[in-house]
């Protein structure tokens, strides 16, 4: 099918029977899903290490997919289409194929599917070929920032690709990939081709830098392998298409929270249970703590509205301002907690517990992450005002930071732990055998855990961002 809508274009003039073909088959597989009929479209359901059966979402998510870019896409930047549904056809099933039949080397702490060294290799040299070969066919159809660039930075560009769309089908499972590798692509492309502030080189330099970021972190032991996966592709679009205004601040925040993190670590081994994920962030904290600023980069990059600065300032704020107050206020020495629900004392580390200490540093943070900011000269910050700017970005990450602490003391899931009987935010513990045991859910529900709230607290800090300084800014106007 990959290679069919290759060729589709070639075929219609208009975009209207194709979008009506996808559109067609989108609910198909979307019926038989439920339906549980044409299970060869889906597949056996998988059982994970949990115990729980999941079944792919891909024959949904693969017409829809077309669909979006047809829509969108269609006329002059049909071509994107064209390469991101070829690679997707071609690179993912040989993924799969290959994985399935000789792959032997799993990649740990990466996905509950267990990808392998071996399927992954074979994505990312399919992709790559698929990409290179494309690219140069399709030179006479760019418009705009491709135009004239040297075959080798094309090829690097392919390359550049072929590792995220690799790191994609890697970190996602159960039909995902199928959304999201052709996304990728064409974001990529249409960036370029179309924004002028977006260049090859500063993609290479950024994917590069963020390439670098990943394996470090892997070797500090500041993320495991979905992490630095998760960083990567987080990392090459804001690194790559944001430039240093951009990076400064994300950094600031990535440095000085991992750092943070393991600092204290005696002080801190009696959470290590109670805690839902420990120091080491997985792809799922990263999503949570960074992808909010992620979005906001993308919205940035196809908008210019420059008020998406401040929001993207203000979530950073918001999860630093989280992960300070969480940190400070579990190390430091004899501190008190409250629950913020009801101002009771609640043992330090409780899920919506604030502190006088954290409180302070959750304000500090966020104020650093602005000082970033400045500390680059950017010239939204100094139209708004400086000292404007701190207060707005500081009072957002507080703000978010105590959003967090309420929904940790109303509806995040909350669990006992029979085995060491104590309040836990994990779901299951393990036994002295080996075992896993299941957890008693106490308060909140199940599907609110931490990532969750961590998101939601990173969404009211950019929001509040956003909506102040563009009040501020129609104010003074």
């Amino acid at each position: 099918m990959g290679v069919v809508m290759f060729f589709i274009p070639s075929y219609f003039s208009s975009n209207f029977y194709p979008l009506a073909a996808a559109f067609l088959f989108a609910v198909v597989g979307l019926v038989s899903l439920k339906a549980g009929i044409l299970q060869s479209l889906h597949g056996e359901p998988v059982v994970t290490q949990e115990g729980e059966r999941v079944i792919s979402y891909g024959p949904v998510l693969f017409p829809l997919v077309f669909f979006l870019q047809a829509l969108f896409l269609w006329g002059e930047h049909v071509w994107i289409l064209q390469i991101s549904m070829l690679v997707l056809g071609i690179g993912d099933a040989l993924a799969a194929l290959v994985g399935t039949a000789a792959g032997g080397r799993h990649i740990e702490n990466l996905t509950k599917s267990r990808k392998s060294i071996e399927g992954s290799m074979a994505m990312f040299i399919s992709s790559l070929v698929i990409l290179s070969v494309s690219i140069f066919v399709f030179r006479d159809a760019f418009t705009g920032g491709l135009v004239g660039q040297p075959i080798w930075k094309l090829l690097a560009l392919a390359l550049l690709l072929a590792l995220l769309v690799t790191a994609v089908e890697a970190l996602l499972s159960w039909g995902l990939d199928n959304l999201f590798i052709p996304l990728a692509i064409a974001y990529v492309l249409y960036v370029v081709d179309v924004n002028s502030m977006v260049t090859i080189d500063g993609l290479l330099l950024g994917g590069l830098f963020a390439l670098f970021i990943a394996i470090f972190s892997i070797k500090v032991k500041f993320l495991n392998n979905s992490g630095a996966t998760a960083t990567f592709l987080l990392g090459t679009t804001i690194f790559g298409v944001g430039g240093m205004v951009w990076t400064v601040p994300m950094l600031t925040f990535y440095l000085l929270s991992s750092i943070l993190s393991k600092l204290g670590h005696k002080r801190k081994a009696k959470f290590d249970l109670v805690f839902e994920k420990g120091s080491q962030r997985d792809a799922g904290q990263v999503y949570a703590n960074g992808g909010v600023a992620w979005i906001m980069m993308v919205i940035y990059s196809l908008t210019g509205d420059p008020y998406i600065f401040f929001a993207y300032l203000g979530t950073l704020a918001a999860v630093q301002a989280d992960t300070w107050a969480t940190e400070i206020g579990t190390m430091w020495p004899n501190a008190k907690a409250r629950l913020i629900t009801t101002f009771k004392d609640v043992p330090v580390g409780t899920s919506g517990g604030v502190s006088i200490p954290g409180t302070l540093a959750s304000f500090l943070g966020s104020l650093l992450i602005c000082s970033s900011a400045v500390l680059m000269n950017v010239s939204w910050i100094d139209q708004v005002g400086i000292v404007t700017s701190l207060l707005v970005i500081g009072v957002s990450g507080l703000f978010a930071s105590l959003v967090d602490s309420f929904f940790g003391a109303t509806v995040q899931a909350q669990y006992y732990d029979p085995i060491r009987q104590k309040v836990t935010e994990r779901t299951h513990s393990i036994a002295s055998d080996g075992s896993r045991v299941a957890n008693e859910l106490l308060k909140g529900y199940d599907f609110v855990n931490n990532d969750l709230v961590n998101t939601l607290c990173a969404i009211s800090g950019s929001a509040v961002a956003y909506l102040v300084v563009r009040n501020l800014v129609s104010l003074s106007l």
